[in-house]
C-alpha cells in the first residue's frame, strides 16, 4: 500500500473514534457472556485456523497465481481479523463483544500459527525454506487500536449511561460515514495497485473474501449458533487483516510482491463486507418477528 500521508494519519484516527463508539454499547456483562459462549469461539478459531487457509492454497493453485502473488494471498488467510471487522458487526447488529473478544483471541493465536502457513506457502509456491518469526509488534499494534477507544467507550457508558444511550445514532451514523471516507479514499489512493494488478489476482481475493464470509456465517449458523453470534464469526473471519500481511511480506519476508493480493482484498473487503451486511440486514427485516 503506497504512503499516503492523509490516508495513513485519517485511517487509524477513523477506526479509533468508531472503536471508542462501539464501546459505547459494551458492558462488561457483554464480555462475561462471551466467555460462557465457548462453542462460538471454538467455531470461530477452527474455520480461521483450519479451513480458510487451505482454502488459499486452492484458489491460488486454481488460478495459476505466481509464487509470490500466491504466498501473498496465503498471508492474508493466515492473518487474523482486522479492526474494521468489528464495526461491520456493529453495523450489521452482530455481537460486537464476541468481535471483539475473537480480535483479542485470534491475534495471540496467530503468532502461532501464521508463521507456519507462511512458511508452508513459501515451501509450496516458491521453494523456500526458513523460519518466519512472529508479527509480536504487529499484533501489539492491533491490541492497542482496538482495546483502548473500546476501553474508554465502555468508561463513559459506565459514569454517563444517559449520555452513552444518546450517542448511539449518531454514532452508527457517524461510523457508517467513516467507512464510506475510508472506501473512497482506499481506492483513489490506490487506484494504480488496483487498475495494474486487479487482472492477475484481483477475482481469487474476491473469491476468498466471500467464501471466508459466507464459511463464517453459514458454519455458525448451521451449528445453530444465534443470529448475532454468526454475524460477528463471520466479519471477524470474513475481514482479514490486511496491513498485517502487508506488513510481514514487506518488512519480514523482504517480498514486496507478496504484498499485492493483501492490498487488493483490503481494498475490495470493504464493498464486499458492506455488500454482506446490507444482505444480512435485509434478511433481518424480511425475517418475521
Amino acid at each position: 500500500m503506497s504512503d499516503n500521508p492523509v490516508l495513513m494519519l485519517f485511517l487509524p484516527a477513523a477506526l479509533a473514534v468508531v472503536m471508542a463508539g462501539l464501546g459505547l454499547h459494551l458492558t462488561l456483562a457483554d464480555f462475561r457472556r462471551v466467555l460462557a459462549m465457548p462453542r462460538a469461539v471454538a467455531v470461530a478459531l477452527a474455520v480461521q485456523v483450519l479451513l480458510l487457509p487451505p482454502v488459499a492454497f486452492g484458489l491460488a493453485m486454481a488460478f495459476g497465481l505466481p509464487g509470490e502473488l500466491a504466498l501473498g494471498l496465503v498471508l492474508l488467510a493466515a492473518s487474523p481479523g482486522g479492526v474494521t471487522a468489528n464495526l461491520f458487526s456493529h453495523l450489521a447488529r452482530g455481537d460486537v463483544a464476541l468481535n471483539i473478544s475473537l480480535t483479542a483471541i485470534n491475534s495471540l493465536l496467530a503468532l502461532l500459527t501464521l508463521p507456519v502457513w507462511t512458511a508452508l506457502a513459501l515451501s509450496v509456491f516458491l521453494g523456500a525454506e526458513g523460519s518466519v518469526p512472529p508479527p509480536t509488534r504487529k499484533i501489539v499494534e492491533v491490541a492497542v487500536l482496538v482495546i483502548g477507544p473500546v476501553a474508554l467507550g465502555m468508561a463513559l457508558r459506565a459514569w454517563r449511561p444517559a449520555l452513552a444511550a444518546a450517542a448511539e445514532k449518531p454514532v452508527r451514523i457517524l461510523s457508517s460515514l467513516l467507512l464510506g471516507a475510508l472506501i473512497v479514499m482506499a481506492f483513489a489512493s490506490e487506484w494504480d495497485i488496483v487498475r495494474l494488478y486487479a487482472p492477475v489476482v484481483g477475482l481469487a481475493c474476491v473469491l476468498f473474501n466471500l467464501v471466508s464470509l459466507l464459511s463464517g456465517y453459514f458454519v455458525a449458523r448451521g451449528v445453530r449458533l444465534a443470529e448475532p453470534q454468526a454475524i460477528a464469526i463471520a466479519f471477524e473471519i470474513g475481514i482479514h487483516n490486511g496491513t498485517l500481511a502487508i506488513f510481514i511480506a514487506i518488512e519480514v519476508l523482504g517480498r514486496d510482491a507478496a504484498s499485492i493480493a493483501p492490498a487488493i482484498y483490503a481494498l475490495s473487503m470493504y464493498l464486499t463486507g458492506a455488500i454482506f451486511a446490507a444482505w444480512l440486514l435485509h434478511r433481518a427485516k424480511a425475517r418475521p418477528a
